[in-house]
């Protein structure tokens, strides 16, 4: 059982759960019910995978580098597929419904990857209105958690891309899905969620995978500098900033296992037989390791040995990434510094472009889950340039402090998230109070089962 979450949690009771609407089970994942029993009974086991992790309290220092986004207000490790609709529903992340009809909330674009209802919306409405659409108006529609019906055509086993982002980004980097073999296939439909992305703004908030120039983080970084694109500008150093979203697709385009013919559903999704001998593919989703024997002994001899080489992998990588975490931080507040100091833009371009390129190349190594098992290598090269960067981006601050006459920096509290989030100014009660109040007042009552599913286990 996981701890309840305070005022949030506190407002809202299980007798909310079977006040939920009820809602049509429209291209839903039962279709595979009777034709796909053992693989259907194993994608209901990811509602098993209940616990994640507060990454921002593991790692205060994120908020400041997320500061101006929402992300500095909630950030959690993932859980089971089931659990899909529920917390993107409940995370404070998406906000509430807005004010007034003239207010823009949060885009229905936030809904594409959670759940099959989604291209059945995107077929009624079009992409477009569907983007353009307020995130709380079509949480009614999400019946349906991430299952069967978003990688398979109706009914059957035969794989199929049902986003129109990942249609078209395949085809950028010369991988049209119909012109693949079965193992790429499979690998497309987890990489057509499994992948960042951002919203553009000026086709309604419509999801778009920037692979233009190609798919690495230089590559992407390119597409967004000849835009000119920036995600928020960060109210502490004004930085233009990006944001990764786990790009775990791209990582593992060119890794080892890549190269090897192994894809996300050799290791996540192996083959299993039942005790009478019925062969099926496991949808459960779950660690590599949990099935070593069915998923990495093919080419690792000992799971002590594989194990503790990850373990290596992750410690290395933790490492430089707090350390890169700190320096940007301090970026971040020393160009603060510079600006309360009267500096003028010809001052701080060169720094603040610093700060955005070190910052993207962190963030794209770890917003990838489980990068030290799929990319290390890459996670290790991409660190250590952003590193270079911050250096670079805190050497040309400090030339620009002492030309200021500045002798001191303040730096923010980060010995834990509400210090760090009350260092940049988040209300964090006012914003759970009112999430809550929303909660209770129309996601229970009026949106699916789906939505609430997380609180059967959170009180």
């Amino acid at each position: 059982m996981l701890t309840p979450k305070p005022l949030a949690a506190l407002a809202l009771s299980s007798l909310l759960l079977s006040a939920c609407s009820p809602a049509p089970e429209v291209q839903g994942n039962k279709k595979w019910q009777d034709s796909a029993p053992l693989q259907y009974q194993s994608w209901l086991t990811t509602e098993e995978t209940v616990e994640r992790e507060d990454m921002l309290e593991q790692r205060p220092q994120m908020v400041v580098l997320w500061a101006g986004s929402a992300y500095a207000k909630e950030f959690h490790s993932p859980r089971g597929h089931r659990f899909a609709i529920s917390d993107v529903s409940n995370t404070l992340r998406t906000g509430v419904a807005p004010a007034s009809a003239d207010e823009k909330g949060m885009s229905a674009s936030c809904w594409t990857c959670k759940g099959p209802d989604v291209p059945r919306m995107m077929n009624e409405m079009g992409e477009l209105a569907f983007a353009g659409s307020n995130f709380t108006d079509l949480g009614p529609e999400m019946a349906n958690t991430i299952g069967c019906a978003d990688c398979h055509q109706e009914g059957t086993n035969a794989l199929t891309l049902t986003r129109p982002h990942a249609q078209k980004a395949m085809a950028k980097v010369s991988l049209p899905f119909d012109e693949q073999n079965s193992n790429m296939q499979g690998a497309q439909t987890c990489g057509q969620c499994h992948v960042t992305y951002y919203f553009q703004p000026e086709s309604s908030n419509r999801v778009n995978i920037p692979w233009i120039f190609g798919s690495s983080a230089d590559e992407i970084e390119r597409y967004y500098d000849t835009r000119r694109y920036y995600e928020w500008l960060h109210p502490i150093s004004r930085t233009p900033m990006l944001k990764a979203r786990h790009p775990e697709f791209e990582h593992w385009s060119r890794s080892q296992h890549a190269k090897q013919g192994v894809t996300c559903v050799t290791c996540h999704m192996p083959q299993k037989q039942t005790e009478d001998g019925q062969a099926y593919s496991e949808h459960n989703v779950g660690g590599a390791l949990d099935n070593f024997d069915l998923s990495c002994v093919a080419c690792h001899d000992s799971k002590a040995e594989l194990t503790q080489a990850l373990a290596d992998n992750k410690a290395a990588i933790d490492a430089l990434r707090t350390e890169i975490e700190l320096m940007l931080v301090k970026a971040h507040y020393e160009a603060k510094a510079a600006w309360d100091a009267g500096a003028e833009w010809y001052f701080m371009d060169e720094p603040l472009m610093a700060i955005r390129h070190a910052q993207w190349r962190w963030d794209f190594a770890m917003a990838s889950h489980g990068i030290h098992a799929h990319n290390p290598e890459e996670a290790m090269a991409l660190l250590t340039e952003a590193k270079a960067q911050a250096e670079l981006a805190r050497t040309q601050l400090a030339e620009v402090l002492t030309q200021l006459e500045v002798t001191e920096v303040a730096y923010p509290d980060l010995s834990s998230k509400a210090a760090a989030q009350a260092a940049v100014k988040l209300d964090m009660e006012a914003l759970k109070s009112e999430k809550a109040k929303f909660i209770n007042e129309q996601v229970s009552k009026h949106w699916p089962e789906a939505a609430m599913r997380a609180l059967k286990y959170e009180h």
